[in-house]
């Protein structure tokens, strides 16, 4: 047993909610996305929106790393436009994680397609930024993952780090679809892919988080390495009751000391829905990010964040 006594999270709020601004960011703003850039004083949150109900983008939010009550600035347009007809990501874009290499910020994002004989389909898309994050360019119009015998639905939502040279991805993987209610819903779990590069990714098919049984759905990891053990955060959900029920999105926890075995304990993930308010229904979509000392996790709360997305800060 790595860990004995569950995290501590001090929530200190909704950070930001979509009201319609600039005649687009109509609702949600989903899976926050952490870049602190130390230089200006500025944490930047990228975030997906709705102009309407079938329709992702992305954007993001400036913040004071000092007063996150302090906005500096929210980008007026999308950063990335969707693909074209056929294309992976021809009706949603998502973020999912970016990280700097050697000068050029590597940014990871879901592409959402709808489909007929399932509701939709997503993979994992690939931008790059030379400002450091006010524009990308696309990779390629392909995703860099893709589905595979043994991977036949999705690969997507991924968390992307470096160690020891070697890239690593932790993303979420479909394992099938069930009808639930007369109404198909996705289940999945988390895989491992390796890089040399951050481009090219071989994809193992070895599973890092199962499914606790085969409605569970799995997603969003994000890595926190401290003490020389792997913290792995991620949310769940069931398939039944998990739009607002008893079934919708909780953190969850995993540990490792060699990214090889994992051992999962959620109870020690440590973030649990508040009584009332904007996050007493569901906690998605986590994010850690290392700022000033301290350990920051964004997060989305009610209606996979229909209603922004806030934040908790670690307690020593």
């Amino acid at each position: 047993m790595l860990v004995q006594t569950p995290f501590n999270w001090d929530k200190k709020g909704l950070l930001f909610k979509p009201t319609g601004q600039f005649g687009w960011m109509n609702s949600h703003a989903q899976v926050p996305t952490v870049l602190h850039i130390e230089k200006e004083g500025i944490v930047r949150i990228y975030f997906s929106t709705r102009p309407h109900k079938t329709l992702s983008l992305t954007t993001y939010v400036d913040f004071d790393e000092n007063n996150f009550s302090k906005r500096i600035h929210l980008n007026p347009k999308p950063i990335l436009e969707l693909g074209g007809p056929g294309a992976f990501d021809e009706h949603g874009i998502m973020p999912s994680s970016i990280i700097e290499y050697k000068g050029t910020l590597f940014f990871y994002y879901s592409g959402w397609s709808r489909g007929k004989s399932l509701p939709y389909s997503n993979l994992t898309g690939l931008a790059v930024s030379d400002d450091f994050g006010k524009s990308f360019k696309k990779f390629s119009n392909e995703p860099i993952l893709h589905k595979t015998a043994t991977e036949p639905y999705s690969a997507t939502s991924p968390h992307v780090f470096l160690h020891n040279n070697t890239w690593f991805m932790i993303y979420c993987s479909g394992t099938q679809w069930i009808k639930i209610n007369n109404k198909l819903e996705h289940t999945y779990d988390l895989k491992i892919a390796y890089s040399d590069d951050g481009i090219n990714w071989e994809q193992s098919g070895k599973v890092v988080i199962p499914q606790s049984d085969k409605k569970e759905a799995i997603t969003k990891p994000t890595l926190l390495y401290l003490d020389n053990i792997f913290h792995l955060f991620f949310c769940y959900r069931s398939s039944d009751d998990f739009r607002g029920g008893n079934g919708s999105y909780r953190l969850g926890y995993a540990s490792s000391k060699d990214l090889d075995t994992w051992d999962r304990k959620d109870y020690i993930s440590g973030l649990n829905i508040s009584s009332i308010g904007w996050d007493s229904e569901m906690i998605a979509y986590p994010a850690i990010s290392l700022i000033k000392n301290m350990y920051l996790l964004f997060y989305n709360g009610n209606h996979f964040g229909k209603e922004g997305f806030g934040v908790a800060e670690l307690s020593p």
